[in-house]
């Protein structure tokens, strides 16, 4: 299979979606790669390396898309992208279609088939959101503990506090993969944590396990009562390929003290607050009613290469299973492979994402007809 890896092109975006070394495993079972010139970068990683690797350097994007048949991407198409796409490119990548419907609209339209990262499931796991998942968390608590200073916005709340001085107060909404990492950087540093969760097994497995943190049932009337105390909210909801419930109304956030943080790692599925819009690494942080919003919708692309490192470990065995069976032999040797199509044929096969935008949906399996 001819597999392409254009350059990401969303704002501050320097992931890759292919290591050197697995596009060189690639090429060793017959398949040619296809790397757009500087797509390796942002994440030190040369031409070069790629063409020692086996692969091959394209010019342009347009060089990319034309000479592949799989592309394998970080994060969803921009409009210039989806222009390239045709009915017979197979799609790899994040894509987060909940969060805006023109998106899902114009993915669609294009007749390509595209697989999501983030909704493909094998045993009740996301295993190809994980890794970014983890990063985002432990990046949500720096970046909070950051935007505290007084310099930056917050209020000049030290999270670890000093002797005779309490710690700040931190709420991570979620007890996910994101919402455990951000517990367990904000308690290394000090802080005293919080983590709202609705699924009791869940809560029993994190009070046993995150020593120094506490377990409070996820509710409005919990959630309302901890914000005017606290320094620092991390949103960590997942629904898996939803739109993210919007936990955190206006009439709430007003309730928090002037200069509080609010890290939304949600942002990439609509968000978890009513005050929620993606910003980038350039613009981080907006205000809005006396609080520091930090919404970028690619956290882990500030750390480019570990990033790129963890995804790739991930995702590669499921691209070289694409690669050596195509689609419909990849989803007959792992049916999991189905739950990742979120569109094929011009149609939408993504129940959550149908839902969120009132389209239509069809099963993946009666379209590939497997």
């Amino acid at each position: 299979m001819n597999i392409g890896i254009p350059k990401e092109i969303k704002a501050q975006e320097n992931r890759v979606s292919m290591i050197p070394a697995s596009a060189g495993e690639l090429v060793k079972r017959g398949h040619r790669v296809f790397v757009q010139a500087g797509a390796g970068a942002g994440a030190s990683y040369s031409d070069e390396q790629y063409l020692a690797a086996g692969a091959e350097i394209l010019p342009d994007a347009d060089a990319v898309f034309s000479a592949a048949e799989m592309i394998v991407k970080v994060k969803e198409p921009q409009a210039e992208e989806i222009a390239r796409l045709q009915p017979h490119h197979l799609l790899f990548t994040y894509l987060h279609l909940a969060a805006g419907k023109t998106l899902t609209e114009t993915l669609v339209a294009s007749g390509c088939t595209a697989l999501a990262y983030e909704t493909l499931e094998v045993n009740h796991r996301l295993p190809l959101l994980e890794p970014m998942s983890e990063i985002a968390g432990r990046m949500a608590s720096i970046v909070g503990s950051y935007h505290l200073a007084k310099h930056n916005g917050g209020r000049g709340t030290l999270l670890g506090g000093v002797p005779g001085v309490a710690p700040g107060r931190v709420v991570v909404i979620g007890g996910g993969t994101a919402g455990v990492n951000a517990a367990r950087v904000a308690t290394g540093i000090g802080a005293d944590v919080t983590i709202l969760e609705v699924d009791f097994e869940r809560m029993r497995f994190l009070d046993i396990t995150m020593t120094g943190t506490h377990t409070v049932y996820s509710s409005e009337a919990n959630l309302a009562e901890l914000l005017p105390r606290v320094d620092l909210v991390i949103g960590a909801v997942l629904v898996p390929g939803a739109r993210a419930p919007k936990l955190i109304t206006r009439d709430m956030l007003k309730q928090m003290q002037p200069g509080s943080v609010f890290v939304d790692i949600a942002v990439d599925q609509g968000g978890c607050a009513e005050t929620t819009r993606p910003t980038t690494h350039q613009a981080p942080t907006y205000v809005e009613e006396d609080v520091i919003h930090y919404c970028v919708a690619n956290m882990p692309g500030a750390y480019s290469r570990t990033a790129t490192q963890a995804l790739n470990n991930v995702t590669q065995r499921w691209i070289t299973l694409l690669a050596d069976n195509g689609l419909a032999g990849a989803a007959k040797i792992r049916k999991e492979v189905l739950g990742a199509v979120n569109c094929a044929g011009g149609k939408l096969t993504c129940a959550p994402v149908g839902e969120a935008h009132g389209i239509p949906v069809v099963s993946a399996a009666e379209i590939l007809g497997v």
